[in-house]
């Protein structure tokens, strides 16, 4: 299994890195009418804060829970109107009937999903949403000689792929969320949208990646180089908004 404790020891690359979620995923929750001022979220997993920023920017107030000590303070350094809480999200000691919105973005195929949800479930009032999203990085949809290079470098890999449902599927993703019965989906989102990233932006991106290695990480640099200094990266972010049952 890969070392979820990756994220931690890559803490200021990851703040530097990680690339921001499309605008048109915050315009969707906006209009979903989530992003209120006055609310209240739990960000589970922050990281560094990507969601929590934008969230305290709406005029929420967040509680951000992320069991890395390093990222988390970070996300203390960058965000202090958060109140921050370093735990497993599935461990977090959250107040009951509270949260307006719970979110989890990029974060919730880390999580154990039967300790997860009875949590998230107890801790959002009656009427609360979850909120679970990610970027995946490279569209199939638009096929490039680099991002034909990262599917040789991981097809070369000998061992074997990580365990579980597709954590980049938003299907896969939601079958596994309304399992318990404790949410159902209102509905499913994809925005796509794409960057322009130079060699180092792609060595720093692809370290923070848990499941390539540095040799990998420096043959996708090279592609970079190879292209003529700069790749233009096609992106999907998808959205799930779930209700509490």
């Amino acid at each position: 299994m890969v070392d979820p404790r990756h994220f931690d020891r890559q803490a200021a690359n990851y703040e530097q890195a990680r690339p921001p979620y499309p605008e048109a995923l915050w315009q969707r929750l906006e209009d979903l009418g989530l992003l209120t001022a006055g609310r209240r979220a739990v960000d589970l997993g922050a990281g560094t804060g990507q969601a929590t920023g934008r969230l305290l920017d709406a005029g929420l107030t967040v509680t951000a829970v992320e069991p890395g000590a390093r990222l988390a303070a970070l996300l203390k350094m960058n965000h202090p109107a958060a109140s921050v809480i370093v735990s497993r999200a599935e461990d977090a000691d959250l107040p009951e009937r509270t949260f307006d919105i719970a979110v989890a973005a990029t974060s919730i195929h880390w999580m154990n999903l039967d300790e997860l949800l009875p949590n998230v479930h107890a801790s959002l009032r009656p009427e609360g949403k979850l909120l679970v999203w990610r970027n995946v990085f490279g569209d199939p949809n638009h096929p490039t000689p680099f991002r034909t290079t990262v599917r040789r470098i991981v097809a070369a890999r000998a061992g074997p792929p990580r365990p579980g449902p597709d954590a980049e599927d938003a299907g896969a993703t939601w079958r596994e969320l309304v399992r318990t019965g404790l949410f159902s989906v209102d509905e499913v989102d994809e925005f796509r949208w794409e960057v322009t990233l130079d060699a180092q932006q792609v060595q720093n991106l692809f370290s923070t990646f848990s499941d390539w290695n540095d040799q990998e990480v420096l043959e996708a640099a090279a592609a970079v180089v190879e292209a003529g200094g700069s790749v233009v990266e096609h992106y999907r972010s998808w959205l799930i908004v779930l209700s509490r049952t």
